[in-house]
């Protein structure tokens, strides 16, 4: 049953939060400004898929579906709704095969009333789900996700992936909301940027390794696990990195492993025009509740204002002008990738 299956999915992944994994976000520094100069007042807004968001993170996507993920996502819109942040919910495919499952979905409305929220999809779904999808939730945005990996890895996973072109350039051209594709953990190269770009998107959240695995999680599942293929995928840095070039033609979300506001301040160095945060978010709703993950995003807000201070800018788009130092093993993998890392370490020369 589907319903069961979401509720390994967040076991699983509240399993995975209590890890340490090593994170290439560690493989960056920042060149220190000893001089400081902030011309401006410090501003947190970004604008991504046509919205205009007070703060560069919000609540990616995470469950929905059971009567376990209806109470997540009551919580998680209570968070969004005390701190002000935008919400995307789990994959609707739940709610869009059986009717009873939209309440799990619906409560995030109901409690975020004025909120910005995402509703959420898979490639293999048509127009007509996406317009239901949205109208579920009064949703402002669609995210459709990317998750092969997943599904193959899946015991009762799909294994036809032909109509996911098709499908994301008729609901891109015809959905009465802007649309984000977004990756589930496995990142996304610059082919399958410029692939999506060609098909009409605009906004693509790169999602890589280094938080939620979905293929661990499946593995978990499965009567006998496929452990060798656990680490496939591209980092949500070196997705990042290969995708900078494409910057101008496409607005870029990061999310995967990001764990605190220097991280997303390297990922806003990378190119990203916001952070999407879900394990992160739902191990501090597990460790301590609703008014623990409001006063630890609190906090996050004026952290990532302190970093700003501290590199002298006053806006999310001027973290593209700070230098960076990357540890070898990115600068190979820039070199194998032709990518030139004076784009990331001579910004000001």
């Amino acid at each position: 049953m589907t319903s069961i299956r979401k509720d390994d999915h967040i076991r699983l992944a509240l399993q995975q939060s209590e890890e340490n994994p090593v994170s290439d976000f560690d493989r960056i520094r920042f060149v220190h400004r000893s001089i400081p100069n902030n011309k401006e007042p410090i501003s947190l807004q970004t604008n991504i898929a046509g919205l205009e968001l007070d703060f560069p993170f919000y609540i990616n996507a995470m469950t929905g579906g059971s009567e376990t993920a209806k109470k997540i996502n009551a919580q998680l819109a209570q968070v969004a709704k005390q701190t002000g942040l935008a919400m995307a919910t789990g994959s609707l495919s739940a709610a869009l095969n059986d009717t009873t499952q939209e309440e799990s979905y619906r409560i995030v409305r109901k409690t975020f009333e004025e909120g910005i929220i995402f509703a959420n999809i898979g490639a293999d779904r048509t127009l007509d789900d996406a317009r239901r999808a949205v109208e579920i939730l009064n949703a402002n945005a669609l995210q459709i996700h990317l998750n092969a990996p997943q599904e193959i890895v899946m015991p009762e996973g799909d294994r036809d992936f032909h109509l996911w072109e098709s499908n994301i350039s008729n609901i891109v051209k015809n959905l009465e909301v802007e649309v984000i594709v977004k990756e589930v953990g496995f990142g996304m190269s610059r082919q399958t940027a410029k692939q999506l770009i060609q098909l009409g998107v605009k906004t693509l959240d790169v999602s890589g390794r280094g938080g939620t695995n979905f293929i661990r999680i499946e593995n978990a599942r499965r009567p006998i696990a496929l452990e060798y293929l656990d680490e496939w995928g591209l980092s949500t840095v070196e997705s990042l990195m290969d995708c900078y070039a494409l910057s101008d033609k496409v607005d870029m979300i990061a999310s995967g492993g990001i764990r605190h506001p220097l991280d997303m301040a390297k990922a806003f160095s990378l190119g990203a025009k916001a952070i999407g945060l879900s394990g992160t978010i739902l191990s501090l709703l597990h460790s301590g509740g609703v008014n623990y993950a409001v006063s630890v995003i609190e906090n996050w807000k004026d952290e990532l204002h302190m970093i700003m201070l501290m590199l002298g800018i006053s806006h999310i788009e001027e973290f593209g002008s700070c230098d960076l130092i990357l540890d070898r093993t990115l600068i190979r993998w820039c070199e194998q990738r032709k990518i030139p890392i004076q784009m990331f370490s001579l910004r000001n020369q």
